[in-house]
């Protein structure tokens, strides 16, 4: 998955001499996390949505009227833009995405093609991935295994069982501590979306299967949300 299918195409920008309550307008009406500071066509910064409240929020504690049209009038983008901000090319991979938002604490990207700015990637993506990945908007069950060792023929194992259990297997998810999946090894937890008419049926099945299931979602038809 590449960043320019998922990212905000042609984002809104502001140049460094904008006003600050102006971006802080901007983000608030198109409910933006951040806007890229462009000059003259290249990526001088980011604002970000915490910058503009965090300055809005000093200027009216003050309750000064000095302050606020100090605010209103002088504050400009260039004065608490994020300058050099951490980058994705439109290129890169989602997951790459993903693992350089967690290490550096970035929760939003300015996407580059060459010099220019083609895109952002803000939470709003990510959330949109992962509903995409757990469907979402879709009427399916899952469950959550206890962490077993993956060895070959283990999954297709698992999807047999659910399969003969009338279960119709979507998605598996398998999940590890970061340090686990760096390593390749480990234990993993098994995270399966499946369509079923009984997702109850399905969970049997695996538990008899020697699977435990620690955690079950049943579809919106049937039981909610269950702990083994």
């Amino acid at each position: 998955m590449l960043v320019r299918n998922w990212m905000q195409a042609n984002p809104l920008t502001v140049g460094s001499d904008t006003l600050l309550a102006d971006a802080k307008q901007i983000i608030t009406e198109h409910n933006l996390h951040g806007l890229p500071v462009v000059d003259d066509g290249r990526l001088r910064g980011l604002i970000t949505r915490s910058n503009c409240l965090r300055w809005a929020h000093f200027a009216l504690r003050k309750q000064n009227i000095h302050e606020l049209d100090f605010f209103t009038r002088r504050v400009k983008v260039k004065d608490v833009m994020i300058r050099n901000p951490a980058t994705m090319d439109a290129d890169d991979t989602m997951e790459h995405c993903l693992q350089v938002g967690q290490e550096r604490g970035v929760g939003q990207f300015p996407v580059m093609d060459g010099d220019r700015v083609v895109g952002m990637i803000s939470a709003n993506e990510v959330f949109s991935l992962a509903a995409q990945f757990l469907g979402a908007w879709e009427n399916r069950s899952g469950v959550s295994l206890a962490p077993l060792e993956l060895k070959p023929g283990t999954i297709a194992r698992i999807v047999e069982v659910i399969d003969a259990a009338g279960g119709e297997v979507q998605a598996i998810y398998p999940l590890c501590k970061h340090e686990a999946a760096q390593l390749k090894r480990g234990p993993r937890t098994l995270v399966i979306r499946f369509h079923s008419e009984d997702a109850s049926t399905v969970v049997k099945a695996l538990e008899d299967a020697g699977y435990p299931v620690v955690e079950s979602v049943h579809g919106r038809h049937q039981a909610g949300y269950q702990h083994a």
